[in-house]
């Protein structure tokens, strides 16, 4: 195992491995521009995307929400953070996932429309530029995903995005059981990092229904903190999602979902998630399945 990105990379390009997992975008070039390969598989889930918690009171207005989806320019992130192996976000789902809806009209980014939104649910400019309402300064936090690429360097360029339209966005790190912690307290993460690969229409349901990851924070879920929110009408779609038998069935409620979903401002998209691995020109015949682990089943190596 080699965790570091640059020993991985290095190791590839002097000859000492034939195959490498998570390939950040940054390196790719230097890998293709020396014959090596980069292999780009679809997870066809969930995409990398900020998902609110409504229990929080900053959150909880609908109108707050959508301010800062609208605040949230996710083809400026892609083009200054990624490649094109990481497709700006147009849904919940990414676009070769079973039941993709395509959403990308309700995801326009427009800060003029945010800040109309944001004064009309009484969140005014305060001298430093962040809105105030009732005394408390409109000032949310986050954690970092390790898991997910550049996720510190995406969080910090959509905090930039907000504070043009006076939202403050601290990003922390944290350590592993303090971030866990408050990842289930609404009022100390009023937002979180969500994202799943699951071939499957069901990973909907998988990511924001309460007994499952519960991405939302929804009472009766993963956490006793939560006061009040539940979307019960959300719940019976993610259920019935599950629960059809009929596959078109299934395909329209996954779709309904997603509109539900935006509509309600619940997630900002922001874009999908390959797993993204580099190989040496002399390994031949890799594979990849549903949601982009590799096979080397059929694999061989040819003469070098």
């Amino acid at each position: 195992m080699t965790p570091e990105d640059s020993v991985r990379i290095g190791a590839l390009l002097a000859g000492q491995a034939g195959f490498i997992r998570q390939v950040q975008a940054y390196d790719e070039k230097q890998a293709t521009d020396q014959g090596f390969k980069i292999y780009a598989a679809p997870t066809r889930g969930v995409n990398d995307s900020l998902s609110f918690r409504p229990d929080n009171p900053l959150v909880a207005d609908l109108r707050v929400r959508q301010a800062l989806l609208h605040a949230t320019n996710a083809r400026q992130v892609v083009e200054t953070l990624f490649s094109a192996n990481y497709p700006q976000a147009t849904s919940v789902l990414a676009s070769s996932a079973a039941g993709y809806v395509n959403l990308s009209d309700k995801l326009t980014f427009d800060q003029a429309k945010a800040r109309q939104l944001l004064d009309d649910a009484g969140w005014k400019p305060a001298a430093d530029g962040i809105r105030s309402k009732d005394g408390q300064r409109l000032a949310l936090t986050v954690y970092e995903s390790l898991p997910q690429p550049q996720n510190k360097e995406v969080l910090q360029l959509i905090a930039q995005q907000w504070r043009q339209v006076g939202v403050a966005l601290t990003v922390k790190a944290g350590d592993a059981g303090s971030r866990t912690l408050d990842n289930l307290d609404p009022q100390k993460t009023p937002l979180t990092v969500s994202e799943v690969g699951r071939a499957d229409p069901d990973v909907v349901k998988s990511m924001f229904f309460p007994n499952n990851r519960d991405a939302l924070l929804q009472k009766g879920g993963s956490s006793d903190k939560v006061q009040r929110f539940r979307d019960d009408k959300l719940n019976d779609l993610l259920t019935g999602i599950s629960a059809a038998v009929e596959p078109q069935q299934r395909l329209q409620l996954t779709g309904d979902a997603q509109r539900y979903l935006i509509d309600n401002a619940y997630v900002i998209p922001i874009f999908e998630e390959p797993q993204v691995f580099a190989g040496a020109p002399w390994v031949k015949g890799v594979s990849f399945e549903a949601v982009g682990r590799p096979s080397f089943y059929g694999a061989w190596l040819d003469k070098h």
